[in-house]
């Protein structure tokens, strides 16, 4: 096929930029690889006057991004507005009622609407293409629905925030306050004014609920996913976790086990051995354990106008070469409903901080609170004496239930001696 693949592109913020320079430096290079040419014929944004920094010379301009994704001659439409609703989902569903193929980096639509937007563009027989939604430049998409399609998977988990990763590896680097890394980070442009979706983990679980279903063939369920962010992470956390032989990284991990699936997204203390501990700053990593491959990693920048653009185009790709494979790796109408596991049922190894003041007896009530709800420690850890004051107190437990674990920190918390609220990290052993 040598005729050109149009598309039209809704959106042209930094992603959708982005994508239109890769495309214009690319483009021969690209005809090269899909044997047609990839040819933008229309495009929508909010500001047409606005410097892009690209030639929009030929393009139609659409103020209207819905209707363009209805009425527009393209063939495929990009869409990189963003949001879980609102202009983003309409154009979506313009594009695939109109029977063209869909090209996104939107993960709160997919979170929200994946299933939904997947039996939509399968009954019209067009794709829903979404590399850039996850992990920005690294193929985790493709990894998972076709080079890991001969095996089945059992957990997959990952850095899937840049932002969060560089706040705790600066935090690390230079013993400096989450809320001064924090306006750093803002400044340099690797947080948002509002960093929320951020630092709270929403952005991680948007994303981790996309590789759930990727990875298990189950629908999409982001409510089901647990989620805490790293706003109360310290350095002392930090310091601990590195003489305890940890790092501290904010993880999505999913694991599919005998009585559902298992979502969840939170600080975790990772052992110095395991590869995901060694990925630092603004990276993303992603780590897929099948039953024939055994563990893979994958590992790249996971945002930006070049990673994203990037995974836009390797889906315009497989498009105009006519690739097809299911949305979520199989067919929509065969997505299991897999029931959720619950948090309380987590069980594993934890990290506890306490602020306890330093006088006689202490020690003994808070062991009492673990001993009653059959909780075994492992280690504890005491640095200086200060009678009368507010000292830290490490435990280390063996593999418990989180819902022991809950209960024995509601009891420790209304505790005289201790000063602030416990706090919990979960230690994962990769």
């Amino acid at each position: 096929m040598n005729t050109p693949l149009h598309i039209a592109v809704a959106g042209l913020g930094t992603v959708g930029a982005g994508t239109l320079k890769l495309l214009q430096t690319h483009g021969e290079m690209l005809r090269q690889r899909c044997g047609r040419a990839i040819v933008v014929s229309a495009v929508s944004a909010r500001d047409k006057g606005r410097d892009r920094g690209v030639d929009l010379d030929g393009m139609e301009w659409h103020d209207d991004a819905a209707a363009m994704a209805a009425q527009s001659g393209a063939e495929v439409v990009v869409e990189l507005i963003g949001g879980a609703d609102g202009v983003a989902k309409a154009v979506c569903e313009a594009a695939i009622a109109s029977g063209k193929h869909v090209v996104t980096a939107n993960k709160a639509l997919l979170a929200h609407h994946g299933t939904a937007l997947a039996l939509a563009a399968e009954a019209k027989g067009v794709s829903l293409g979404f590399e850039a939604a996850v992990a920005g430049g690294v193929p985790i998409i493709k990894a998972l629905r076709e080079g890991l399609a001969a095996n089945g998977l059992s957990r997959i988990y990952g850095i899937l925030n840049g932002t969060c990763n560089y706040i705790l590896t600066t935090m690390r680097e230079t013993g400096a306050k989450f809320e001064a890394v924090l306006a750093d980070a803002q400044e340099l442009g690797y947080a948002e004014a509002d960093p929320s979706f951020d630092i709270d983990g929403i952005d991680a679980a948007h994303k981790l609920a996309i590789l759930t279903s990727v990875a298990f063939g189950c629908e999409v369920n982001f409510p089901a996913v647990h989620i805490e962010g790293i706003r109360d992470i310290s350095s002392l956390d930090i310091q601990f976790a590195g003489e305890l032989g940890y790092k501290i990284k904010l993880l999505g991990i999913a694991r599919l086990t005998g009585s559902g699936v298992e979502q969840r997204v939170h600080p975790c203390l990772v052992p110095l051995a395991a590869p995901i501990a060694h990925v630092e700053g603004v990276f993303n990593a992603v780590v897929a354990e099948g039953d024939f491959v055994d563990t893979t990693v994958y590992q790249g920048r996971g945002a930006g106008a070049g990673p994203t653009a990037s995974a836009v185009v390797a889906d315009l790709v497989d498009i105009a070469r006519g690739h097809r494979v299911p949305t979520f790796a199989v067919p929509a109408t065969a997505l299991a409903k897999i029931p959720a596991r619950p948090m309380e049922r987590h069980r594993g190894a934890y990290y506890i901080r306490l602020m306890v003041v330093d006088k006689p007896g202490v020690i003994a009530d808070v062991t009492a609170a673990f001993r009653d709800e059959e909780i075994s420690l492992e280690s504890m850890l005491q640095r200086g004496r200060a009678p009368g004051e507010a000292v830290p107190v490490i435990l280390i437990t063996h593999d418990t239930e989180e819902s022991a674990m809950s209960r024995a920190l509601e009891k420790i918390a209304i505790l005289e001696a201790v000063a602030d609220p416990p706090r919990m990290i979960r230690i994962e052993g990769f």
